[in-house]
């Protein structure tokens, strides 16, 4: 297959998911019906479906040339978390920054970021996309989640790692939108945890992320959208259930009408 020809796929698939975020956000200014629902939940299986049984499960994202760099990479969401617990730790260049694993773990982990940082390396060159419908390429380098969650020893019958974060999205323009306020999480499956293009990244561009970027770590699962690549992380919880997590949908947008399957 061409490169042409997957560019020309990924723009389309990603565009149509652009257009089904426009509709769910108009959505949510009404009320959504269970027929709704059911509608948005059979075209999310559908998506899954799909792109699971067209793509080899350790398929990569298209990567790019270092000249494909966007100049500039568009900062979306929360630009600062804002919280006093931040803003101290920022001052202190996030030396006191944990990363935890827990849950269904054998393991329990806390890490710095120096330690993360000395731990074996991917950088990759791929293109964001956002559910708005912008797209930016990026360089981004990073710790593969699935080394982590070896180390950490899930549990045979652990299915999801939900990535619990620093923002609290209150309903401030700044921070998105006119949303209602819930503290910053998502999730993803155990196939796209260890997917090797999935990574807790520390870097953008070959230098350490910045706040609007989502410093000091953030998650990169490049065969989603932008709505998925959490920022700010410092937990990374191992379940097998939503249940009982913020709204129970695997993530903040999700507990709000988006889908949590948000593969291109």
């Amino acid at each position: 297959m061409s490169n042409a020809l997957k560019v020309t796929r990924r723009a389309a698939m990603a565009a149509g998911f652009a257009g089904a975020g426009v509709l769910v956000w108009e959505a949510n200014s009404l009320t959504l019906t269970p027929a709704m629902q059911r509608i948005f939940r059979a075209a999310e299986t559908w998506t899954k479906l799909a792109q699971r049984t067209l793509l080899l499960p350790g398929q990569l994202a298209r990567e790019y040339p270092a000249a494909d760099i966007s100049p500039v990479f568009k900062a979306n969401g929360t630009l600062n978390p804002g919280t006093d617990e931040y803003a101290a730790s920022a001052a202190n260049n996030f030396i006191d920054w944990r990363l935890k694993i827990d849950g269904l773990v054998a393991h329990p982990m806390s890490l710095s970021v120096a330690q993360i940082r000395k731990l074996p390396a991917r950088t990759q060159i791929t293109r964001h996309d956002c559910v708005e419908g912008w797209s930016a390429i990026g360089q981004w380098t990073g710790v593969p989640l699935g080394l982590l969650l070896k180390a950490a020893g899930i549990a045979p019958n652990a299915r999801y790692a939900v990535f619990h974060c620093a923002d609290n999205l209150d309903g401030e323009p700044a921070k998105g939108g006119q949303q209602s306020p819930g503290q910053y999480y998502e999730s993803s499956d155990l196939v796209d945890a260890f997917h090797p293009q999935t990574i807790i990244a520390y870097a953008l561009n070959g230098r350490p992320l910045d706040i609007p970027h989502g410093a000091p770590l953030r998650l990169r699962v490049e065969r989603q959208l932008g709505y998925k690549m959490a920022k700010y992380v410092n937990r990374i919880e191992i379940t097998d259930s939503f249940a009982g997590i913020a709204g129970g949908r695997g993530g903040y947008w999700e507990d709000r009408g988006y889908d949590w399957y948000a593969g291109i």
